[in-house]
């Protein structure tokens, strides 16, 4: 056999497991692209507004994200569970395990406004410039009571995409968001009576989204024939310790590998925020262009998981090791298209969000930066989620830590004012610890499925 041939059977090798996760991964990253749509126009109306709520919203938002993504990994857990029992053909044990992610999902929203409550008492003792303490402070109270109703959310839909229907969170988050932008546009500005309210009016109309995204899945469960055995299981159970615990042995690991890297975020957030309002509002239009690439990873990653996951519960490890390898070729041609296209449009794209030519020669230098990192990004998020579907969420947690906490926010702090390059340096962290996770992570994946254990 000749090497074209090879390569025409290797590729063959994969076809169904492109297929398969291409299937899964478009309403996922359609749904996912819904809201990150709402936070471009977020940043644009606010950018527009005023540039001191931009800078505002960008360490409003990094640091609320921090414990939303955290919160969001939490939700994570069930999909290996929902996996295995599916495989098993047990739908009323999916049932069941749904009830009781709602209740972790709730109590974990619970300690995390707690904490952030903490954070809003002594956000002043945290080097933020003075002027934009009085329109962080209403925002992020807001943000924050919201995440109560995203977490049970979240429960609902990690249900629907892990049986392998996310058609369902594709419609609700498109509603949802789109019910957002509308809110943003009459809120802040003041539109059709209401009152001009700025960047408090956007945390408004978040909460009131998140609220009817919660309402939205509780309505298609409740309705939906094709739930109906999924219906008996929930009703029929109780929230069991053990079933929590199991939840929570699971859901932490995953949300604190989320909670880690975009911890990082956060606290690159503050560091940009010592060198200034200018490069703060920068930092937060580069933050939300590279979010697009983030979620299209995310949601090739989470087709990855809900394969991954069956495949174990069905004691397949090839297929395991296949739908592995067919998701890491699709996030390698997506990072290229990306790269691309940022290299195409780099020129004009910060122009969309800020007027301010001071706030636009800082993006410059950091879009090249953004343009590096993808392919290090794509690979990582993928090759954890693999990892997340066949439950081995404490070795995604420790390498999260080790390329987030020991690697990547000492080299931007480095880069960043020791070594005198600014937003710039402090940037360049980010592709230095994708690039340790990648290593990690595909170690422990090759060894892992090599082993079939």
């Amino acid at each position: 056999m000749n090497r074209g041939a090879k390569r025409m059977h290797a590729i063959d090798r994969y076809k169904q497991g492109y297929r398969d996760i291409v299937s899964l991964a478009i309403p996922i990253i359609i749904g996912q692209l819904g809201g990150i749509v709402t936070g471009l126009a977020d940043t644009l109306m606010v950018g527009w507004h005023s540039t001191e709520e931009l800078a505002a919203a960008s360490f409003v938002n990094n640091v609320t994200n921090a414990f939303i993504i955290t919160g969001t990994g939490f939700s994570f857990g069930l999909t290996p569970l929902i996996g295995g029992e599916l495989a098993q053909g047990r739908l009323r044990a999916i049932g069941r395990w749904l009830r009781n992610s709602l209740v972790a999902n709730l109590t974990t929203a619970l300690l995390i406004i707690g904490i952030l409550v903490g954070v809003l008492l002594n956000i002043e003792h945290m080097g933020q410039p003075a002027e934009l303490i009085p329109i962080i402070k209403p925002y992020f109270a807001v943000v924050m009571v919201s995440i109560l109703f995203m977490m049970a959310a979240n429960a609902f839909r990690q249900f629907v995409e892990a049986i392998a229907d996310p058609k369902v969170s594709m419609w609700v988050l498109i509603i949802g968001n789109a019910l957002n932008i509308i809110g943003n546009y009459i809120l802040i500005y003041g539109k059709y009576g209401m009152p001009e309210m700025g960047l408090y009016g956007a945390g408004i109309s978040t909460l009131v989204s998140r609220i009817i995204m919660l309402l939205l899945f509780i309505g298609v469960f409740m309705t939906k024939r094709r739930y109906a055995a999924y219906r008996l299981g929930f009703a029929a159970s109780r929230c069991d310790a053990i079933s929590w615990r199991r939840l929570n042995a699971l859901g932490w690991p995953i949300g604190m590998q989320q909670g880690l890297e975009a911890g990082t975020f956060c606290f690159t957030a503050i560091m940009v925020g010592w060198l200034g309002s200018m490069s703060l509002a920068a930092h937060q239009i580069a933050i939300t262009i590279s979010t697009v690439s983030y979620t299209i990873f995310l949601g090739i990653g989470s087709a990855v998981a809900i394969r991954t996951g069956y495949f174990k519960g069905a004691n397949d490890w090839v297929q395991v090791r296949r739908q592995t390898v067919a998701g890491i070729h699709i996030g390698l041609l997506t990072a290229a298209i990306v790269c691309l296209t940022l290299w195409l449009v780099q020129d004009e794209v910060s122009h969309l969000f800020t007027d301010s030519e001071q706030v636009i020669a800082i993006v410059v230098t950091l879009l090249p930066i953004l343009i590096l990192y993808q392919f290090f990004d794509g690979v990582q998020i993928i090759l954890a989620n693999a990892l997340r579907g066949l439950a081995d969420v404490k070795a995604i947690m420790w390498v999260s830590f080790v390329t987030n906490f020991l690697i990547a926010i000492p080299s931007g702090y480095l880069l960043g004012f020791t070594c005198g390059m600014g937003v710039a340096g402090i940037w360049l962290a980010y592709p230095i610890g994708f690039f340790f996770s990648d290593l990690l992570l595909g170690r422990r994946a090759l060894r892992l499925m090599r082993g079939g254990k």
